[in-house]
C-alpha cells in the first residue's frame, strides 16, 4: 500500500516544496473525511487516493491535478462541500473535485437514452478541464487493479464500462500505457479463461522468440552504431488484449499472430529517426504494406513515431518503432505529462491542443443532436483514434476517419462537392466511391454538373458529416422532384387524350380528384412521381372523370422525354445498364419510382407492354450526362497490354469506373471493364478505338449479345 511519505518523495523529483506541502494538506483532508471508511478490500479508504494520486505522479501531474485526486470523493462519501475545498485551496483544485465527482456518479452504458445523456455530462466535464479526465482514469485504474474484492456482477458491469468507455477514451488522448492496463485487466476479468489460456500461449512462445529479439537487438544496435546512430532499443511484447483483438478481428489462431513482439528505437532526433529506418531496411527486409509515418503525420492524439514492420531472423515478423525519448515519452504519458500544462505550448501539433480540440468537437456534436442516443451511437467512431490521411490534389493533407471511403472525403472537402460526386480517382486512377481509403493516396473528386446523390451511398458513407448530408438532401429533394417529375408524366399521358392539365377548371380539377380518392393536386403528382400511380392510369380517369371519349390505349401514349437529370425519381436498370440511342422503356415501381430499361431487358419481358407497369420512353436530344456501360474486351498477352487499353479508352474520351480480369486459358485475357460514355456513338468511338491494337481478338458490349435474342417491341 503506498504511503504518503513514499509519495512525497516521488513528487519531490519534479515538484516545488510548496506544491508537496498543498498534496500533503491534501492528504490530511482526506484522511479527516474518509475517517472510519473502509474498501472491499479492508483497508482504510484513504489508502485509494493515495494511490490515485501516486499514479498520477508517475506522470508528473500537476499539483492541482494531486490535489484533487486525494480529495476526489470528499464531497460524495463525506459531504465536505465545494466552497470548503476551494477555501482551503484554490478555484481549480475544487472544480476538479466537483467534476470529478460528477463523473464517480456516473453509470456509463450505452444501453438507455438516460446512461446516453450521463455520457454527454462526461463530455461537458472534459470540456471545461480536461485533467478531469486524467484524474478519473487514475481512479478507474486503481479500481482495476483492485476490482476481485467485488462480487461478480459488480466486476463485470466496471469491466464493460471500461473497456467500452474508459480505454477508448485514454488510448484518444494518447495515455497508452493506461489504456494498455485498463484492457488487459478488463480482459482478464470478463474472459478470464481466454485470458489465462492466451497468457499460457505467450509465456510458452516467449523463450524461443526472446533469443531471436535479442539477437534482432544486438545486431541493430551493431549497425546503427557503425551508422554513427547511438541508439537505446527495447524489446516488448504486445499486452495481452491486443493480441487478443487480432486474433478475433483477423480470425487466426495464436500460433496465426506472428507479430506478437515489437522492438523499440530511440534515437536523439526526429531526421535520426529517418536515417536509422533506412539502416533497419539495409538489414532486414520490410513487409509490405506495414509502414506507417506518423512523425510527419501524428494521430489525432498527438502519438509520433514511425512503424515499420519486417521479416527478421527465422522468418518472424516484427514490428519496429522509431521514435526520439519525447516521442516516447508522450506515447505513454502524452495530455498527463506534467510539462505540457507549464511550458504553454500553443502550437497545432501539441498534445494537449488535439486532445483540447477534440472534447471541443464532441462538445459541439453533443449539442447538434436531438437525441443523445444519437449522439453516443455517433460518437462511437470518434472516441477510437483509428485515423488516415489522405491528401487532395493539390496536396492539402486530410485527416480521415479509418475505413472512411471517397464519398466521405467529398463531403469533407465541401457538401456541394459531395452532392455533385459522380466517380473518383485514388491515386490517379479510377475507383470505386465506396473502396475505403489508405493513408497517403491522393483522391480526385469527379464533379458532375448535376447532384448525384444517392440513397445507395448511406450503405458506404461512414463520416457523420457525409451521413447527416446526404440524409438532409435527399429527404429535401424527394418531395419537390416526385412532384415535378409526376407532373411531367401526367402531361404526357392528358396530351394523347386533348387534355391540358393547365386547362382545367377548378370544379374539373377538384371532381376528378375526388373522383381518384387524392385531397390536392400535389399530393396526386407526388404519388405519380413516386411511382405510386401509374401516370396513364391517371390520366384515363381524369377523362373518364370529365366525360371525355378519347380513351387510347397506352401502347398510343407519347413516349416521355428523360434527360438524365431526373435525379431520385429516374433510375438506370443496373441489368441492362441503357445508354442514349438504346430503345428503352420504364418500368414502374413503388420502391424507386421509374426504372430505365433496355426495351428487350429479359428482366421485364413479362411486363413490358402492360400500361399499368411500363411506360414508353424516348432520349431527350441533348443530355449533358455520362452513363455506365460494360464491354468485355478478349485479347492476347503481351507486355504492357492493360496500360495500351487504358490509353486507347482515354483517348476516346471516357474514363473507367472498375475493371476486373482473368485469364480462361493460357496466353489469352478476359477484361470486362465499365465505362463512362455519352452515348452510343460515344461507345463505338470507344470499341473502334480498341480494336486498333494489335492484341486484341473481340471488343463487345456485354448486354448487347443478349439483348440480340429478344424480339423487339416494334
Amino acid at each position: 500500500m503506498d504511503s504518503i511519505s513514499a509519495l512525497s518523495k516521488k513528487l519531490s523529483d519534479y515538484l516545488e516544496p510548496k506544491q508537496v506541502e498543498q498534496v500533503q494538506r491534501a492528504y490530511k483532508l482526506a484522511c479527516e473525511a474518509h475517517s472510519g471508511q473502509f474498501r472491499s478490500s479492508g483497508d482504510p479508504y484513504v489508502s485509494h487516493p493515495i494511490a490515485v494520486a501516486s499514479i498520477l505522479g508517475s506522470f508528473r501531474m500537476d499539483e492541482d491535478s494531486l490535489s484533487a485526486a486525494m480529495l476526489h470523493d470528499v464531497i460524495e462519501d463525506s459531504g465536505i462541500p465545494k466552497s470548503l475545498i476551494e477555501k482551503k485551496f484554490n478555484k481549480d483544485v475544487a472544480n476538479l473535485v466537483d467534476g470529478v465527482s460528477k463523473l464517480d456518479q456516473l453509470k456509463i452504458s450505452t444501453q438507455t437514452e438516460a446512461q446516453a445523456e450521463n455520457f454527454q455530462k462526461m463530455v461537458l466535464a472534459m470540456a471545461k478541464d480536461i485533467r478531469v479526465i486524467v484524474v478519473k482514469l487514475a481512479d478507474r485504474l486503481h479500481n482495476m487493479r483492485t476490482l476481485f474484492y467485488l462480487d461478480r456482477e459488480k466486476q463485470l458491469r466496471i469491466a464493460k464500462e471500461t473497456l467500452e468507455i474508459y480505454s477508448p477514451i485514454a488510448h484518444r488522448i494518447g495515455m497508452n500505457s493506461v489504456y494498455r492496463e485498463l484492457e488487459d485487466l478488463a480482459f482478464q476479468t470478463i474472459y478470464p479463461t481466454r485470458h489465462e489460456r492466451l497468457t499460457s500461449a505467450i509465456k510458452k512462445n516467449r523463450g524461443s522468440q526472446n533469443k531471436v529479439i535479442k539477437k534482432m537487438q544486438k545486431d541493430l544496435e551493431k549497425r546503427l552504431h557503425q551508422g554513427g546512430l547511438p541508439a537505446l532499443i527495447e524489446g516488448r511484447e504486445k499486452h495481452v488484449y491486443s493480441i487478443y483483438r487480432k486474433m478475433k478481428e483477423r480470425k487466426r489462431s495464436f500460433d496465426e499472430i506472428m507479430d506478437v513482439f515489437a522492438l523499440k528505437i530511440i534515437v536523439d532526433t526526429p531526421a535520426n529517426c529517418y536515417k536509422a529506418l533506412g539502416l533497419v531496411h539495409g538489414i532486414y527486409k520490410p513487409v509490405d504494406g506495414r509502414f506507417k509515418d506518423y512523425i510527419a503525420l501524428p494521430k489525432s492524439n498527438g502519438y509520433q513515431s514511425i512503424h515499420t514492420g519486417v521479416v527478421g531472423i527465422e522468418g518472424l515478423s516484427v514490428e519496429i518503432q522509431l521514435k526520439t525519448q519525447e516521442m516516447d515519452d508522450m506515447a505513454e504519458n502524452c495530455i498527463a505529462s506534467h510539462w505540457l500544462y507549464k511550458s504553454g505550448n500553443k502550437s497545432d501539433t501539441s498534445t494537449q491542443v488535439k486532445a483540447r480540440r477534440w472534447v471541443a468537437n464532441l462538445l459541439e456534436m453533443s449539442e447538434s443532436y436531438d437525441s443523445s442516443k444519437e449522439f453516443i451511437e455517433s460518437v462511437k467512431t470518434d472516441i477510437f483514434p483509428d485515423e488516415i490521411y489522405v491528401f487532395t490534389p493539390q496536396g492539402k493533407i486530410m485527416e480521415m476517419s479509418a475505413g472512411s471511403t471517397a464519398i466521405d472525403f467529398a463531403y469533407a472537402v465541401h457538401t456541394d462537392i459531395g452532392h455533385h460526386c459522380r466517380a473518383c480517382r485514388i491515386n490517379r486512377k479510377l475507383a470505386p466511391l465506396s473502396v475505403p481509403l489508405e493513408s497517403g493516396q491522393t483522391i480526385e473528386i469527379l464533379r458532375d454538373p448535376l447532384p448525384q446523390t444517392s440513397p445507395a451511398w448511406l450503405n458506404f458513407a461512414v463520416t457523420p458529416r457525409a451521413r447527416n448530408s446526404i440524409r438532409h438532401y435527399l429527404s429535401n429533394l424527394k418531395t419537390s422532384e416526385a412532384k415535378k417529375f409526376g407532373k411531367k408524366l401526367l402531361d404526357q399521358s392528358l396530351q394523347s387524350m386533348s387534355i391540358r392539365l393547365r386547362d382545367l377548371d377548378k370544379d374539373d380539377l377538384r371532381s376528378a380528384l375526388d373522383s381518384l380518392g387524392v385531397r390536392s393536386l400535389n399530393k396526386l403528382l407526388e404519388e405519380i412521381g413516386l411511382g405510386k400511380r401509374v401516370g396513364n392510369i391517371v390520366a384515363m380517369q381524369i377523362s373518364n372523370s370529365l366525360n371525355q371519349t378519347g380513351n387510347k390505349k397506352s401502347k398510343d401514349v407519347v413516349p416521355l422525354e428523360i434527360t438524365g437529370s431526373e435525379g431520385l425519381i429516374v433510375n438506370f436498370a443496373i441489368c441492362c445498364k441503357p445508354i442514349p440511342g438504346d430503345s428503352v422503356i420504364g418500368h414502374f415501381t413503388a420502391e424507386r419510382g421509374l426504372v430505365v430499361h433496355q426495351e428487350r431487358c429479359k428482366n421485364i419481358l413479362a411486363v413490358r407492354e402492360d400500361p399499368t407497369q411500363c411506360f414508353p420512353l424516348n432520349w431527350h436530344q441533348e443530355l449533358s450526362r455520362t452513363f455506365s456501360v460494360e464491354i468485355k474486351i478478349i485479347a492476347n498477352d503481351e507486355p504492357g497490354l492493360l496500360a495500351n487499353i487504358a490509353s486507347s479508352i482515354a483517348q476516346a474520351g471516357t474514363d473507367i469506373s472498375s475493371i476486373k480480369t482473368h485469364e480462361p486459358e493460357s496466353g489469352i485475357y478476359e477484361f470486362n471493364l465499365d465505362l463512362q460514355v455519352s452515348d452510343r456513338l460515344h461507345l463505338s468511338k470507344v470499341i473502334r478505338r480498341l480494336k486498333t491494337l494489335k492484341a486484341i481478338i473481340s471488343v463487345n458490349r456485354i448486354h448487347d449479345q443478349e439483348m440480340r435474342k429478344i424480339k423487339t417491341l416494334h
